[in-house]
């Protein structure tokens, strides 16, 4: 019988290998908004690391949100994770609320990197 954790991967893969738009109909989504935020975080500043939906959600506390938080910040953008809501995650430039697609060109452009999908979504 497999365990706890064991599920916990076999879903988080799953969730991991569906697309944006098959993530949407996810209830519960936005987990997996932020997780895409981390992979697409960590491949602009080269990093391999990242975090699945799943352990975004069971982590206690938000030491996971703040740190992807942290990382719009340092590209301009404001975020609010509303991670386990109906509603979607936000994202404003100034005061300018954009959506995720806006928020991830305006940080390739202020870093000088552009990315395909396939080249942060791993």
């Amino acid at each position: 019988m497999a365990t706890r954790e064991d599920n916990i991967k076999k879903i988080d893969t799953a969730l991991e290998a569906m697309s944006d738009e098959e993530l949407e109909q996810v209830a519960g989504g936005t987990w997996a908004e932020t997780a895409a935020d981390s992979r697409f975080l960590n491949s602009l500043n080269g990093s391999t690391d990242r975090y699945g939906a799943l352990r975004i959600a069971f982590t206690p506390g938000n030491k996971i949100q703040d740190e992807i938080k942290a990382g719009w910040a340092k590209v301009g953008i404001t975020f609010t994770a509303h991670n386990g809501a109906i509603t979607g995650n936000e994202y404003y430039l100034g005061e300018k609320k954009i959506t995720q697609s806006e928020a991830r060109r305006h940080a390739m452009e202020y870093c000088h990197k552009f990315m395909d999908v396939k080249d942060w979504d791993w």
